[in-house]
């Protein structure tokens, strides 16, 4: 019989981006108190903003002043999620916070953008065991993710980057580009004049 030499936690696993089981005890407890406070933000009534914002500083690790999230939000722990000020989520947003999520300050995010820090192994007798993983995404700031936009494991999108609507990003994206597609490519650099800016100016 193998004995597994590592003697750590599958929540200190999991938050180090090694292999875990999702069905620990102790992490079933801390989705299950994330459910409880999405249930309740996402069904709060609108003209309740003050409650509203008290459960949703309960549930996320950080909220920046001026930050609004649009219910219906779903998340997986919520507190390994961070987002800075004067930032707004559309309706929709699914952020599975299994490996840190952090948003800047000034971010845009249309309806229905997935921010998806989960990974499953290639190999399948690993992935039938139940093990997956996790790696952390970074929004700088300033970003715009237009409506149904993801964002994958791993990636991190430099400031004032715009993700076109449906895009799927699967790799890191510098600072000062628009971004569109499935797998999102860079199409320009922001600051390059083209012909649709000079036909609107």
């Amino acid at each position: 019989m193998t004995i597994d030499p590592d003697t750590r936690t599958m929540r200190e696993r999991m938050l180090a981006g090694d292999l875990y089981l999702a069905d620990d005890p102790e992490l079933a407890e801390h989705m299950l108190r994330a459910a409880d406070l999405m249930a309740a933000f996402n069904t709060t009534p609108a003209r309740e903003s003050g409650e509203r914002r008290r459960l949703l500083t309960e549930l996320l690790g950080e909220v920046g002043e001026g930050t609004d999230i649009r219910p219906p939000l779903r998340v997986d722990y919520g507190s390994h999620i961070r987002i800075g000020a004067r930032s707004f989520a559309n309706f929709g947003l699914v952020a599975l916070d299994v490996a840190p999520i952090t948003i800047g300050d000034d971010v845009q995010i249309g309806t229905n953008v997935q921010l998806l820090t989960p990974t499953h192994p290639v190999d399948p007798d690993l992935r039938r065991a139940k093990w997956e993983a996790a790696e952390p995404i970074t929004i700088g700031d300033n970003v715009w993710l237009g409506s149904g936009a993801i964002v994958l494991a791993g990636v991190t999108i430099g400031e004032n980057t715009v993700v076109g609507a449906g895009a799927v990003v699967t790799r890191d994206l510098p600072a000062n580009v628009v971004a569109v597609g499935n797998p999102a490519r860079v199409v320009r650099t922001i600051g390059q004049v083209t012909e649709f800016d000079q036909a609107t100016d």
